[in-house]
């Protein structure tokens, strides 16, 4: 969208409540000046640790038409008070003049992927006209920058929400406003911060507050807290639509078959209809939210057809199922990264994954964090998933895996490694021609640097 005006300053200004130095217009919107392009608006945020506008000079020299500020600078600018309340201001607005559909995505697994995949359906069907956060920007500085950055004649605009307490999502689904709230699945994620499954079930179930009167609710049928969230949903949606694998589902797969690639054959039933399409991601957990995406683009319109062909076309994201082949001498090794996060769910899923795999099977799994009290258990439990998967190898990364370690003694041939960069040298001592190693762990493990040295064999 370089070079399409997406603020001018009097825009900003309006917006924001803050006064304009000079008239300018932006292409693009940033809090982070290593992002900072041509045309961009630049956000001096201040942070903890830093503060942007200690940035200011480095944003223009990379060709910031405009900033935000709250002091004075030379630059052209429009000064306010506060540059965070500035950036909600500036994604409220955003919000408030698109007359398009947005969708909101929110769920302990899946929902980067879910939200990639329904825009790519809903941009399949109407070409440049769907937009949506990017990376994870899902917290509260990145939903309002992802609002920021949508032009003003999007049709379809896809937000993902995330929160780790209580009361996050209520606040960030009232700046998305959605016309379709998406919940993927409930899992214990960020257990040290919740009591229990339930509460984690009702804190997601805060993005159905911010829905739009008549607004439209998905729901995961197989979930054990579907009827939880059929309550939080019930007193702001004008429409509860439910997904999944069983009978009973509104959107339901009613046959599904393995291929050849690793994707699914799919015939999804919905009303009195039928949809049969390839799905291109492996894995029963894209089964089921392949349903939630058709649920979701039935929502607000789309082409239900056209997500089928978008369904079948998507590649893998990095750190979220990409897959490549690495270059070994002697041969290739099937390189499956998803190394961006895990919880307990995610780790069954993707290891249920890889058990499809041909040739031996290898596992680099970083240790899941936000746990709380429940870590040791949540590990020890990954032995069973590690075993059905025909793992013949693992690597274990980061002092949490000791109870998963213990665990697997005398079952799986494994190490214990503290960090990411043992977890590789140990690797590259194993891999061999025609092994599958699937690598997961917590971000902040850092596995995605075990990926990277696999990335360089592919590009070799």
């Amino acid at each position: 969208m370089r070079g399409v005006t997406l603020w001018t300053s009097g825009e900003i200004a309006s917006a924001t409540g803050g006064l304009a130095s000079t008239e300018f217009t932006v292409s693009g919107v940033t809090f982070d000046s290593r992002e900072v392009g041509p045309g961009d608006l630049f956000l001096a945020l201040g942070g903890e640790t830093t503060d942007g506008h200690r940035f200011l000079d480095q944003a223009f020299a990379q060709g910031a038409a405009g900033a935000v500020v709250s002091r004075d600078t030379a630059h052209p600018n429009v000064r306010v008070d506060d540059t965070t309340a500035a950036l909600d201001a500036l994604g409220r607005a955003s919000r408030a003049r698109m007359a398009g559909k947005v969708v909101g995505v929110t769920g302990s697994v899946g929902k980067t992927g879910t939200k990639e995949a329904l825009f790519a359906a809903l941009d399949r069907s109407d070409p440049g006209c769907a937009h949506r956060s990017v990376k994870s920007y899902n917290n509260h500085t990145g939903v309002p920058l992802s609002l920021a950055r949508m032009p003003r004649d999007t049709r379809f605009g896809v937000f993902e929400m995330g929160m780790n307490h209580a009361g996050e999502l209520a606040q960030l689904t009232r700046l998305v406003r959605p016309h379709v709230a998406l919940v993927t699945t409930i899992a214990p994620a960020h257990m040290g911060f919740f009591a229990s499954e339930e509460a984690i079930a009702d804190a997601k179930g805060e993005i159905f507050q911010g829905l739009e009167p008549g607004g439209t609710a998905i729901i995961p049928f197989d979930s054990p807290h579907r009827e939880r969230l059929i309550a939080a949903a019930r007193p702001h949606a004008g429409r509860i639509v439910t997904f999944g694998l069983h009978d009973g589902a509104d959107f339901r797969a009613v046959e599904r078959m393995r291929v050849r690639t690793g994707g699914t054959f799919v015939t999804a039933r919905f009303d009195a209809r039928e949809l049969s399409f390839t799905l291109s991601q492996p894995g029963e957990h894209w089964v089921s939210n392949a349903m939630a995406i058709l649920a979701a683009v039935d929502a607000v319109g789309g082409d239900l057809e056209m997500a089928g062909l978008a369904l079948a076309e998507m590649g893998g994201l990095a750190g979220r199922g990409q897959r490549f082949l690495a270059q070994l001498p002697g041969g290739e090794a099937l390189v499956i990264d998803e190394s961006y996060n895990a919880n307990p769910a995610s780790m069954r899923a993707t290891l249920a994954v890889l058990a499809h795999e041909p040739g031996r099977k290898l596992a680099v799994l970083g240790e899941m964090r936000e746990l709380g009290d429940h870590s040791n258990a949540f590990h020890a439990e990954l032995a069973e998933p590690i075993v059905a998967a025909g793992v013949e190898h693992a690597i274990l990364v980061g002092d949490a895996m000791r109870t998963l370690a213990k665990a697997l003694e005398g079952r799986v041939e494994f190490v214990h490694v503290p960090d990411a960069a043992t977890a590789r040298e140990r690797l590259n001592a194993v891999l061999a021609p025609g092994d599958a190693v699937l690598v997961k762990g917590s971000n902040g493990v850092r596995l995605s640097t075990v990926v990277a040295a696999l990335a360089e064999r592919a590009m070799a």
